[in-house]
């Protein structure tokens, strides 16, 4: 079974960029990686990561400690039907989404992560579906052409697919946008690209930079 292994996002200071997501999330190798890139890009690069925690309070430590280190919000922590949640935009550009499905606290706020989630906004949900389908990711979820979770297995790293308009609007941004993604995924199979230009390489040249 295919799955994601590491997510190499491609920014234009490592050094920085290491330093924000070790004081904001606590995050780093081997699954959140950082490449240097030059690349040209604008507007909403298609992709979003979100944080899985389990109470409002950890969704409030984290959304703070992203906006002290740097971040800027996009959506502030609120209360909805679906749970509680905050969405911002690191200086790299990438945005981040932290939520639970918990509206209430059950203790103090922890730095406790429950998932990573990739979440990749695609023009043709069911298309994306079964090209991922080919390459070997076994559905998880699949709500039609509106939502497909794929199973990740034992590992950290979750995978979904989203339309492109709503996934920029769950981020509170425009769905324009032009230019590199500014990611590439570590996979447990080859190299190869999606049609809506996300690209995979093995996980290993990931945790390389090669």
């Amino acid at each position: 079974m295919t799955s994601l292994a590491s997510v190499t996002l491609q920014v234009d200071d490592t050094t920085a960029a290491d330093r924000f997501y070790s004081a904001a999330f606590g995050l780093g190798g081997p699954h959140l990686l950082l490449r240097p890139s030059e690349a040209p890009t604008s507007g909403f690069r298609g992709f979003t990561l979100s944080l899985t925690v389990s109470q409002p309070a950890d969704v409030d430590a984290f959304v703070g400690a992203a906006v002290e280190a740097g971040a800027t919000t996009l959506k502030p922590a609120s209360k909805s039907l679906w749970g509680y949640g905050g969405v911002v935009r690191a200086p790299d550009g990438t945005i981040w989404k932290v939520a639970t499905s918990a509206k209430k606290n059950s203790g103090p706020a922890t730095r406790d992560i429950d998932a990573l989630v990739l979440l990749l906004g695609v023009e043709d949900v069911k298309a994306s579906k079964q090209f991922y389908v080919g390459q070997g990711l076994l559905v998880g979820k699949s709500f039609g052409g509106k939502y497909v979770e794929f199973d990740a297995g034992t590992g950290p790293l979750k995978l979904a697919l989203y339309k492109r308009a709503a996934l920029a609007k769950d981020a509170g941004v425009p769905a324009d946008g032009a230019g590199a993604h500014r990611i590439v995924l570590g996979g447990t199979a080859g190299s190869f690209t999606d049609p809506d230009g996300f690209a995979w390489e093995a996980a290993s040249l990931a945790r390389t930079g090669e």
